[in-house]
């Protein structure tokens, strides 16, 4: 692996916890699509497209984090038996509340959070500077995300 300047036995605990990433954000993304067809109600016009959105950064994340995983001379894990052993992100049913909705993505959102972390402080330890790169990215765009989606869910008496 001289091309990048990485240890391969360093690298291997780097791949496997990208590979529960890569479960992670699989289970996430049909969750996404499953709430995106089926919310109904007053938010339906703000949610249906903030759904699509988060869906459709979802798939770009999958191919990204599984072409990470190639670019570290590894096989991403592709199949969904696998990611159901994987993934702490379950799937959940969509036939349920929007604010039910949104309260399992901020919970996802937080199981996929804990695991970008363990992801840097692998590469940390592997000297891998491009995934730390590619994680930080991740990270402040899911945190914000998160905030949004936190403040929507609010009353607009509530206070942060």
């Amino acid at each position: 692996m001289s091309y990048l300047d990485i240890e391969t036995e360093k690298v291997e605990p780097v791949v496997k916890e990208l590979n529960v990433l890569l479960a992670n954000y699989n289970i996430y993304y049909q969750n996404l699509r499953g709430f995106h067809w089926n919310v109904l109600g007053k938010n339906f016009f703000d949610l249906h497209e903030k759904f699509e959105e988060l869906y459709t950064d979802a798939r770009i994340k999958i191919d990204e984090i599984a072409e990470r995983i190639l670019t570290l001379r590894h096989h991403p894990e592709s199949m969904f038996t696998e990611y159901f052993k994987l993934s702490k992100v379950e799937e959940t049913s969509s036939l349920t509340s929007d604010r039910k909705m949104v309260e399992h993505i901020l919970t996802n959102h937080e199981l996929i959070l804990k695991q970008m972390s363990k992801v840097v402080k692998k590469a940390e330890e592997a000297d891998d500077e491009g995934t730390i790169d590619m994680m930080g990215g991740y990270i402040a765009s899911l945190e914000k995300v998160s905030w949004m989606l936190d403040a929507w869910s609010k009353d607009t008496r509530d206070q942060l």
